[in-house]
């Protein structure tokens, strides 16, 4: 998509999820941004929406003001050229009713700022999309960037079993692990099937894998070719990982794949605390004396439910 001269420094992210996700979006938006909020957040931090599986929308501010004509005034600015463009109203979920536009006016403020840009409008494929919403008595317009749903590509994989987590799941405990990738080397050693090295790897994060059982390794790197990542996963137990890592992702085994001992859990977090500065634990049993008897810190966390009525949850505690 062609950039502006406009340089953008603060972006709003509109979300969704249903009700049993609440607490993990919660926690992914407070890895990313800081705090947390329903609807939309803004921020000075600029990711891909298409990291988050709860994200919709990013909008790039352009400009912003009290009132639409206020926005008004300001988009005659934009002189396109030979691009074409589009202006979108963006829908937020569960506004209160005195909060609520209704579709008409949508169009009619649509219809109005299209007007004063200098461009041809083009509702079909436009080189630039716009878009406008209302925020907290302000009214914001930008380049708007819809949210591409990348982790329902990996949703069927050539190898799995129906104890792994979720390909939506996964890329959320990846945002939450590693919020900001850069130069940060990160591994999954008790990897399984590799559900988070996809997710980790189609992000462009510098991840690796291990696990005990040669099977699911096999598995593991069978699924990442599939997708056309590169990722090394190795058939190693945890005890003889020795290089040192910023982060690490631990899906605490617990199925007849590979089944654990409490001792087998302790020495996992245990070594966990030696070979990585952040860790963070996905668990069905409580392991907090665990993690607080290794020296970790428990620092945030969650309960992933699977189901509206919640019947298999997970824990997530991010430790450091």
């Amino acid at each position: 998509m062609p950039k502006l001269n406009l340089q953008p420094s603060e972006y709003l992210y509109t979300y969704t999820h249903a009700l049993e996700e609440s607490s993990l979006c919660a926690l992914e938006q407070r890895a990313l941004f800081g705090r947390e909020s329903d609807n939309i957040i803004k921020s000075t931090t600029n990711i891909d929406p298409s990291r988050s599986p709860f994200i919709k929308g990013k909008l790039s501010i352009l400009f912003s003001g009290k009132s639409v004509q206020a926005i008004d005034e300001q988009v005659d600015q934009l002189e396109l050229r030979d691009q074409t463009f589009k202006v979108l109203f963006v829908k937020i979920n569960d506004l209160s009713n005195e909060q609520k536009i209704e579709f008409g006016e949508q169009r009619n403020i649509e219809s109005e700022l299209g007007w004063k840009i200098i461009g041809k409008a083009q509702m079909k494929n436009p080189d630039l999309l716009f878009g406008i919403v209302p925020f907290e008595g302000q009214w914001y317009f930008g380049t708007y960037q819809e949210s591409e749903p990348v982790w329902l590509h990996h949703v069927k994989k050539p190898q799995e079993y129906s104890t792994a987590i979720s390909t939506r799941l996964a890329r959320a405990i990846v945002n939450i692990a590693v919020p900001d990738p850069s130069g940060l080397r990160v591994i999954d050693p008790c990897c399984g099937i590799g559900t988070v090295l996809v997710e980790a790897l189609s992000m462009g994060i510098q991840i690796v894998g291990s696990d005990r059982n040669p099977i699911v390794v096999k598995g593991a790197r069978e699924n990442i070719t599939y997708f056309n990542y590169n990722g090394v996963v190795e058939v190693k137990d945890i005890a003889d990982v020795e290089s040192p890592y910023d982060v690490a992702i631990i899906d605490m085994p617990y199925n007849l794949y590979s089944p654990a001992t409490p001792e087998e859990q302790y020495a996992i977090i245990k070594h966990a605390k030696r070979i990585a500065d952040r860790v963070v634990i996905l668990t069905i049993e409580n392991l907090d004396e665990m993690i607080l008897k290794a020296g970790f810190t428990i620092v945030d966390r969650c309960v992933a439910n699977k189901g509206k009525k919640g019947l298999f949850s997970r824990q997530v505690i991010v430790c450091e």
